[in-house]
């Protein structure tokens, strides 16, 4: 295997996973996927805080995996990720180890580097490029 197959696969593999982890975040918070949100018995509205980032979780999460339009997505996830470690985590301690905010910092800059690079060559993004290519030479 040549070193560029293996960045590709790789970074095939980085979306994918962030995609799927952002999918099943999302559940929890939407449908109350394994066993739901801590101290919540119903799910919160969809126009709250926490509703609009289970939406964006679940759905961003699916075009993520999926690498379709990766870098507004992507881009909007990584916002969403520093928004959710300031609001939420810095004010419990000074560094990410002290305050469970490792997560959030880590997956906000996965999203960044996607935003950065695009779905890649396994994606949506990609087989819409080299179609809309192949239309345009016909």
């Amino acid at each position: 295997m040549t070193q560029a197959k293996a960045i590709q696969i790789a970074y095939f593999l980085l979306r994918v996973v962030a995609g799927f982890l952002f999918i099943q975040s999302g559940g929890l918070i939407l449908f109350g996927w394994f066993g739901g949100m801590p101290g919540q018995s119903s799910p919160p509205p969809l126009l709250s805080q926490t509703g609009i980032g289970g939406i964006l979780e679940f759905f961003g999460g699916i075009a993520i995996l999926l690498g379709l339009l990766t870098r507004p997505i992507a881009f909007l996830l990584s916002g969403m990720m520093a928004v959710a470690y300031w609001q939420f985590h810095a004010p419990a301690g000074r560094w990410p180890l002290q305050n469970q905010g490792m997560p959030s910092v880590l997956l906000c800059f996965i999203f960044l580097y996607l935003s950065a690079r695009g779905g890649g060559e396994w994606s949506v993004d990609a087989l819409i490029w080299r179609n809309r290519g192949k239309a345009t030479t016909a």
